[in-house]
């Protein structure tokens, strides 16, 4: 096989996960995103997805606009998510990303998260979680973990 049927056959057979945060960031933009990227279902990897801060994005309201507005599933998955203690430690505590970073890991190689969930499952799926960009936040690095695991994912992040 040649190099670019290679790549083909590779690219072809890559799921695509999208993220999203919903902070600094309008309803309307937020279902826009989600809507134009083509996503099928929200994967929210919030451990606390009821607080009344989350505005438009709290559990039960936000299951009720994504299937109204968007026809999009919604699934909480904690399993996704930190600990309290690790979110205690880094938030509250202004803890050191590095740290919660390695931690993070670590939580997610002992739950295995790689096997509790399937490529197929998320397949146009979006994880969802309040930090408006990835770049500190564990959304990211769940995408980055599974990619390491099972290869062929696209991941790309709406901000």
């Amino acid at each position: 096989m040649k190099n670019w049927q290679k790549w083909l056959v590779k690219n072809m057979s890559a799921i695509k996960i999208y993220t999203i945060g919903f902070t600094q960031t309008s309803a309307e933009q937020f279902f826009s995103a989600l809507i134009e990227a083509g996503v099928k279902k929200i994967v929210d990897v919030r451990l606390n997805n009821s607080s009344q801060l989350a505005g438009f994005a709290k559990k039960d309201d936000l299951r009720y606009f994504l299937k109204t507005i968007a026809n999009i599933d919604y699934i909480h998955m904690p399993v996704l998510a930190p600990n309290e203690e690790m979110l205690k430690e880094y938030k509250k505590k202004k803890g050191d990303w590095q740290n919660y970073e390695k931690r993070f890991v670590a939580l997610m190689e002992e739950r295995r998260i790689e096997k509790i969930l399937t490529p197929a499952k998320l397949e146009q799926a979006c994880l969802l979680c309040s930090e408006h960009s990835p770049e500190h936040c564990h959304r990211r690095l769940v995408t980055e973990y599974l990619k390491n695991k099972w290869g062929s994912i696209k991941i790309e992040h709406l901000v």
